[in-house]
């Protein structure tokens, strides 16, 4: 793989269960749909709440991954929640699922909604599409929020990368699966069998991109579950791949680097995106001088 095929793997095969019963129960009342054509896509978006932008990219399969914290998100900011390529109302084409063309498409589509810089939270497959964002875009990415994700394929637990490599295998039993569900009907344009082979596809390929995390701009908050599918080493490696913990911050502080690291108590990969401690960390960071 290239720099950017990566974290797109997300958890979407083994948080199949999860996604589904987090959709049934929390699926967020649409505001404001409409469409943007950018890219050669027709992307889906829908727009919540007033003031700086977010923009808000979901997990794999699920385009309603954050329930119902998007409108909490959304009481303090205007929230710019999007469905990547094939994924919820947003059409599929014959693209490959690519980090790098997702992240432009994001790039894009903050340049026709004319948002200048705006801030970037991806969660999972979203968070790699955020993090190419930043990379590729730096002029439109003002501050990023990375939720659990990984800088090289070997980030995830062994069980977790090889659920990723059988995903493509297994989509012709998942699609159907899927579209059956709560989330099938709620979405029922969505190919869920060849989604889940573009995400296979994607999954089985060997990525590293920590080169390109040490080159970004914007300033970062990469949060994690105290239970996430990831290993907490590498949590730590992709945190001093920013510059975090190098030396102490010092007495008052001024050390500390201008990135942050979160560590949300009680979660796992499945539930993070969904739990309440989620926002207040995200808008602290946002909001901080």
């Amino acid at each position: 793989m290239h720099r950017r095929d990566f974290l797109l793997t997300s958890a979407a095969t083994a948080v199949l269960p999860a996604a589904l019963t987090v959709h049934a129960m929390q699926s967020p009342a649409l505001s404001k749909p409409t469409f943007a054509d950018v890219n050669g896509q027709h992307i889906f978006y829908s727009v919540r709440g007033a003031g700086k932008p977010l923009v808000l990219l979901h997990g794999g399969i699920d385009p309603d991954s954050y329930g119902n914290n998007l409108a909490e998100l959304a009481k303090s900011r205007q929230v710019i929640a999007v469905h990547l390529q094939g994924h919820g109302r947003t059409p599929d084409t014959d693209r490959p699922l690519r980090g790098e063309t997702l992240g432009d498409d994001i790039a894009a589509l903050i340049g026709h909604l004319k948002l200048g810089k705006a801030d970037v939270m991806g969660y999972s497959f979203g968070a790699g599409v955020a993090l190419q964002t930043a990379v590729r875009h730096p002029d439109v990415v003002d501050r990023l929020v990375v939720v659990s994700t990984t800088m090289r394929k070997d980030g995830w637990y062994p069980e977790g990368i090889a659920a990723f490599d059988q995903l493509e295998a297994n989509a012709a039993s998942y699609g159907p699966a899927v579209k059956a569900s709560p989330l099938g009907q709620a979405y029922p344009d969505v190919d869920w069998t060849n989604l889940f082979r573009k995400i296979g596809e994607l999954s089985r390929r060997p990525f590293d991109v920590s080169a390109d995390v040490a080159k970004v701009k914007a300033r970062t908050l990469l949060v994690f579950a105290d239970a996430d599918g990831i290993r907490p080493e590498h949590m730590v490696e992709f945190w001093k791949a920013l510059g975090g913990g190098q030396r102490d911050a010092g007495l008052d502080g001024s050390l500390r680097p201008a990135h942050q690291l979160a560590i949300v108590p009680n979660t796992t990969h499945y539930s993070l995106a969904t739990d309440p401690m989620l926002p207040p960390i995200v808008e602290r960071f946002l909001t901080a001088k």
